[in-house]
């Protein structure tokens, strides 16, 4: 059992770096996306439009498989039959990375780029939810517009936004099993290795209560962030 727990341990390791480079990447991303699906340009905003249909309307489990295997048949083929055509350092260069990331960067990628979606829609709602009151209010003050969004908004969005939030990052903890999908030992990987050589469930439950923790701290982070905020109520 304690050799089993300390295999999972290791599993859940590869699990927290997942959650907490998607964090950090997509939290900032959604942010401009959110600002390109209010934009008043209609080509920016058709082109956010897409990215979200298609990162929201398809499951992770295929944009994982689609981003770790399709740019390499596709830099492949480039490479193949277009070597001494193109000349350019910089796509080559592009083209060598492609060709060598690993597993663990195109589910960075993959998870970064369907989070960051989701997200850029939770920000949108928060923003929009303020009234135009506060913004003319804000105006007649003197503040500027980047004033206005950064010390009157963007408190309130954050207040507001935080429960739907919340519950994206919960998701996000069960969803780095997915990454399994493509060969990265995380957290239920190694649960499914331990109950196949041991023939039992028991790793499966253990993996469970692995989830279950994990998803215990996150609650009590975001009730913690919530008080902590609810002077704007």
């Amino acid at each position: 059992m304690f050799q089993m727990i300390g295999i999972m341990s290791k599993g859940a390791g590869i699990s927290l770096e997942i959650f907490f480079l998607t964090l950090l990447f997509s939290l900032p991303l959604a942010l401009p996306i959110t600002f390109g699906r209010m934009s008043k340009n209609p080509a920016v905003r058709g082109v956010i439009n897409f990215y979200l249909l298609i990162m929201r309307g398809t499951p992770l489990i295929l944009q994982l498989i689609f981003i770790y295997f399709a740019p390499k048949y596709l830099f492949k083929f480039l490479n193949d039959n277009f070597s001494g055509a193109i000349n350019s350092p910089a796509f080559w260069g592009a083209v060598r990375f492609v060709l060598s990331y690993n597993r663990f960067t195109a589910v960075i990628i993959a998870f970064t780029l369907n989070y960051a979606a989701y997200f850029a829609e939770i920000y949108r709602g928060g923003i929009e939810s303020i009234s135009k009151g506060q913004y003319e209010a804000a105006k007649v003050l003197g503040f500027t517009r980047s004033q206005t969004f950064m010390r009157i908004i963007l408190p309130q969005v954050a207040k507001r936004i935080l429960p739907a939030t919340g519950t994206e990052v919960i998701t996000l903890v069960k969803d780095t099993a997915l990454a399994q999908v493509i060969g990265v030992a995380e957290l239920f990987h190694a649960a499914q290795n331990a109950s196949a050589r041991e023939f039992s469930t028991t790793p499966i439950f253990v993996a469970g209560l692995f989830y279950l923790v994990m998803n215990w701290v996150v609650t009590v982070a975001f009730t913690q962030a919530e008080r902590k905020l609810s002077y704007y109520s």
